[in-house]
């Protein structure tokens, strides 16, 4: 429908308001005017039906399934981003901004004890999708990074974990050096393999993990020291040695639960703590024997935040809060050894996992649960780190030489289906019920083999006693028959005697 104004009088003004009001209010008046209008009326309802008798938007088939999601999986590689530094140097974590935007941080590190050449540079980068030939702005430490993590609240501030275990915090808009830096008498006495944020009002908490065996929560408005310390050593019957803590190798923190957090440790062990219990020993609520080596990445599940995914060794597992004893799911044991993983953030079932041997596999475990379903050769070295953007479709993977390979995946395995949460809802139950009876069934088998063996070592004792008292009797005996031979042939001797005499 085209509207257009005019055919007013030559004494109207169409620009003055009143006049153009007070010949409206004439004209409104007018019966031709009442006429004209109904007539047209109805010749616009007609035209108006006629274009709402059928929907251009409406979706006939909304039951059928989409043919995106019928694709093969698979993923191309797009870009790769290389460390400009001489010196190969390993690509130790990846970080992508918030709020969907296209920054990538990654944290450059030599991981070899003393491998490092002469001179080394520290510096660590962050890399614009939109312009990879160099970086969008280097970071510069005073010793190299090894992990480095947006403020998901602020995409100017990162907090970054160095070698010589001090937390650096970085705002972008001031340049390259940090804001601030912890003193390093205050800080890890071991390298930081792992720092994340905390949710609170102010944005400004976060905590670090080391291999020390230490916490430590930080505030970054005054970085002098940490506001609170945690010693990885939980026993009841003496105060915490730093000496028998376990060494902290990455952390997990999920927003939703603000007083718990986990630990991974080089000893294969997962810590499930509570921040706010009153002594050491009652922060730890739950320990899981996760792996026969240290735990590379311990990440729980963005859609059910209560599974949790750990790697190490050569195996890849899936746990429940719940369920101590064992994962609910694992994957077979591997020639090569894992090194890190992660979830996806837009599919429920689908996780990564990378190899020493350069190969990135794509886990989808509502197709395949034996085997990945992608597995892309990436490098010819091993993978060191990885970092999937919000959105679900690009994936970033470091590698030991620094060189970070940017893969886009297809559609089946970025795009999350209508069904995908309630069949993963009904596969983690199923697995968690099945754990359970096992559970039940093993703990139950262990109480019996504890009542026999009690029961046996119990007739061994009355044997025993039985024993001890039967020679006791035997002896008595021999003693009584002695004294009476004894006696007797004193008897004798007396009676011989007096016979001589």
């Amino acid at each position: 429908m085209n509207h257009t104004e005019g055919g007013w009088p030559r004494d109207i003004n169409p620009d003055e308001l009143e006049q153009v009001m007070r010949f409206r209010k004439k004209v409104e008046k007018d019966e031709t005017y009442i006429n004209s209008m109904l007539q047209l009326g109805a010749l616009m309802e007609h035209c108006i039906k006629q274009n709402n008798a059928i929907n251009i938007y409406e979706e006939y088939f909304e039951e059928e399934i989409s043919e995106e999601h019928e694709e093969i999986p698979s993923a191309k590689n797009v870009n790769i981003f290389r460390d400009p530094e001489p010196a190969q140097r390993t690509a130790t974590y990846l970080s992508w901004s918030p709020e969907g935007r296209n920054k990538l941080a990654v944290a450059y590190a030599i991981l070899e004890f003393q491998g490092a050449p002469g001179v080394t540079v520290n510096n660590s980068y962050i890399w614009d999708l939109d312009n990879p030939n160099q970086p969008f702005l280097t970071l510069k430490p005073s010793a190299s990074l090894l992990c480095v993590e947006y403020c998901p609240k602020d995409q100017n501030l990162l907090v970054s974990g160095c070698y010589n275990g001090q937390l650096a915090l970085w705002d972008i808009r001031k340049g390259s050096t940090p804001v601030e830096v912890s003193p390093i008498e205050n800080s890890h006495r071991d390298p930081v393999y792992s720092a994340l944020w905390l949710h609170s009002k102010t944005n400004t908490d976060c905590f670090s993990a080391s291999t020390d065996g230490r916490i430590m929560w930080w505030d970054i408005r005054k970085l002098n020291e940490p506001t609170e310390n945690l010693v990885l050593h939980f026993s009841k019957n003496q105060p915490p040695r730093l000496d028998k803590a376990f060494g902290a190798c990455c952390l997990e923190y999920e927003a939703t639960m603000p007083t718990k957090f986990m630990v991974g440790t080089e000893q294969g062990s997962v810590l499930l703590c509570n921040r706010k219990a009153k002594s050491p020993v009652e922060k730890l609520t739950a320990v899981y024997n996760a792996h026969l080596g240290p735990v590379y990445t311990l990440q729980r599940n963005p859609f059910f935040p209560k599974n949790f995914l750990t790697i190490g060794d050569w195996t890849a597992r899936i746990w429940s809060e719940d369920i101590r004893e064992s994962s609910i799911l694992s994957t077979r044991y591997f020639d090569q050894a894992l090194t890190v993983g992660c979830w996806s953030p837009c599919r429920p079932s689908v996780f990564f996992v990378t190899k020493s041997s350069g190969y990135l596999d794509v886990w989808d475990i509502l197709y395949k649960q034996i085997d990945p379903t992608l597995s892309i050769k990436v490098a010819d070295e091993a993978l060191s780190s990885i970092g999937v953007h919000e959105e679900g479709q690009l994936v970033a993977c470091g590698s030991e030489k620094g060189a970070v390979s940017l893969l886009k995946l297809s559609i089946a395995l970025s795009n999350m289906n209508k069904n995908d949460k309630a069949l993963m809802t009904s596969l983690l139950d199923r697995e968690s019920r099945r754990e359970k009876i096992i559970e039940a069934r093993n703990r139950e088998f262990r109480l019996k083999e504890k009542m026999k063996n009690s029961v046996a070592g119990e007739h061994e004792d009355v044997k025993v006693e039985e024993t001890q008292e039967d020679d006791l009797i035997k002896q008595a005996e021999k003693d009584f028959y002695n004294f009476i031979n004894s006696v007797s042939k004193q008897r004798e001797e007396t009676e011989e005697n007096i016979h001589n005499d």
